[in-house]
């Protein structure tokens, strides 16, 4: 049975796993838009890094079988082509696709391309077998190469390509792994050949390196809120704990060994009640004073930065909600959409200075994240920095009671996530995000926006900018009502 380098590596991760996609692959769940995304951009970074290697030519994926593949690479090396892109090789029952084949001097240059910043163990068995198949058709493979993406690189005026991405050599440790790679190969054969399923449990590496498209199925035994929730436990603990039989929460003998976090989340569980400090929450609420900005940004990424000042990866805001509570009651509110196909930090920066005040409590959830958003942007417009530093001096963050399991109910599953703190404290918003329309987490926002600018349908784009702002709007006023909730209880 003909293997890939994408089966070889999901059979490093778990052989069950490979069994599962060559023989009852209904089971694993399809890629979700947030994966497909991943895809795009993996797809968008390996185009560019073929600019490293100009003057290419490019095997064709569609409309062509994979033999058809190997013949056209074997007839552009033979016509002397330099720099193949997607050349396609079988040996030994493996097909490989080489993102860049590198061929000079009669040797050959493997470069395997990654969207990610840094050289992972996984992509070393990846290059592992393209070099195992090359050699094995007998090439002599001069040095392998991972390209990924530079994130320390700050974009100028013109995207330098030299810069964005780092080149780094990965012959010695790929040349390392050959000798595991015969043994594997029989091992993974074996599987394959199996007509029972593998029988392998459950264990960290269905999390390692990636999130396996199986979970769902091999986890179908787990309760859907178990030990394996209990928040900040690491999963050598939780796994210890499966393997002596112990899945739920009521069959915890001894909490001792749990911080004291962990022990109101299981107390909590356990009693079905909810647990509140209120000296902490009540201290916490007088550290505000009216009236209170609350304040929530939303941020895209680019692995391919499109603007000047900006690293790969780097948040960018372009958005942000503003509920702004008096102590009388009333609620004001604000918000900023930038256009999209530009650059919105400095109409973004410039919005809020006008609209926040210098020396009003500024309430954020997860505020690490807002005041690092307004670090960037103080230190990129000098000429706001004043007005930004204050607003960054005075954020409180919403989500301490939470985090410190001060206010603690069982329906928060182990999370201070406000998708989760939210429903648990005002249950007529639980169905609150799920009734948006298109936009129902960070994650789609993050894509909606960065895609705008290619949507033609002006009424589709209008209605995305609609449910952007709806979406946003939510997370502030969930702020003011989960405020509102903490107040009533110290009351």
């Amino acid at each position: 049975m003909k293997l890939s380098k994408s089966l070889y590596t999901r059979a490093i991760q778990c052989q069950k796993s490979l069994w599962l996609k060559k023989h009852n692959k209904d089971v694993l769940t399809p890629p979700n838009a947030a994966a497909q995304a991943i895809f795009q951009n993996g797809n968008e970074v390996g185009d560019l890094a073929c600019k490293l290697f100009p003057n290419g030519i490019e095997i064709p994926y569609l409309n062509t079988t994979f033999q058809d593949k190997i013949t056209l690479t074997q007839e552009y090396i033979n016509q002397g082509i330099q720099n193949i892109y997607e050349a396609t090789f079988e040996f030994d029952g493996i097909l490989i696709m080489i993102d860049i084949l590198n061929i000079k001097d009669n040797s050959v240059i493997i470069n395997e391309v990654k969207s990610s910043t840094q050289v992972k163990d996984i992509y070393l068995h990846d290059a592992s077998i393209q070099y195992y198949v090359l050699n094995g058709l007998g090439y002599d493979v001069k040095k392998v190469n991972i390209i990924h993406i530079n994130n320390e690189y700050v974009r100028d005026e013109e995207l330098d390509i030299n810069q964005l991405f780092s080149i780094v050599d990965v012959t010695y440790e790929v040349k390392e792994l050959q000798a595991n790679i015969k043994n594997n190969l029989e091992m993974f054969r074996k599987t394959l050949a199996k007509e029972d399923e593998p029988n392998i449990d459950i264990g960290t590496h269905c999390n390692d390196p990636y999130e396996c498209d199986a979970k769902n199925y091999c986890w179908s035994h787990i309760p859907n809120y178990s030990i394996f929730d209990i928040s900040r436990l690491k999963s050598q603990k939780k796994f210890e704990l499966y393997k002596n039989g112990i899945l739920e929460f009521s069959q915890i003998k001894d909490i001792n060994s749990f911080s004291i976090s962990q022990q109101i989340q299981i107390e909590s569980e356990r009693q079905n009640r909810t647990i509140i400090n209120k000296e902490a929450i009540k201290e916490f609420v007088n550290t505000l004073t009216y009236p209170i900005y609350h304040l929530d940004f939303e941020t895209f990424q680019q692995a391919i930065p499109e603007f000047k000042g900006v690293s790969p990866y780097s948040q960018i805001p372009f958005q942000y909600s503003l509920h702004i509570e008096h102590e009388d009651g009333r609620l004001e509110h604000k918000e900023f959409l930038a256009k999209d196909g530009v650059d919105p930090r400095e109409q973004i920066t410039k919005r809020l200075v006008e609209d926040i005040p210098s020396n009003v409590t500024v309430l954020a959830y997860n505020m690490g994240f807002e005041k690092g958003v307004i670090r960037k942007l103080a230190n990129l417009f000098e000429q706001y920095s004043y007005g930004l530093m204050a607003i960054h001096d005075n954020c409180k963050d919403l989500m301490i009671p939470f985090q410190n399991k001060d206010y603690y109910h069982p329906n928060m599953k182990g999370s201070y996530s406000i998708k989760y703190v939210l429903p648990s404290l005002v249950p007529e918003f639980e169905n609150a995000y799920k009734e948006l329309d298109l936009i129902h987490n960070g994650g789609e926002a993050m894509e909606a926006f960065a895609n705008l600018s290619k949507i033609d349908d002006e009424k589709l784009k209008q209605r995305y900018r609609d449910s952007l702002l709806e979406y946003c709007k939510l997370d502030t006023l969930a702020m003011v009502k989960i405020l509102e909730k903490l107040k009533e209880c110290v009351r």
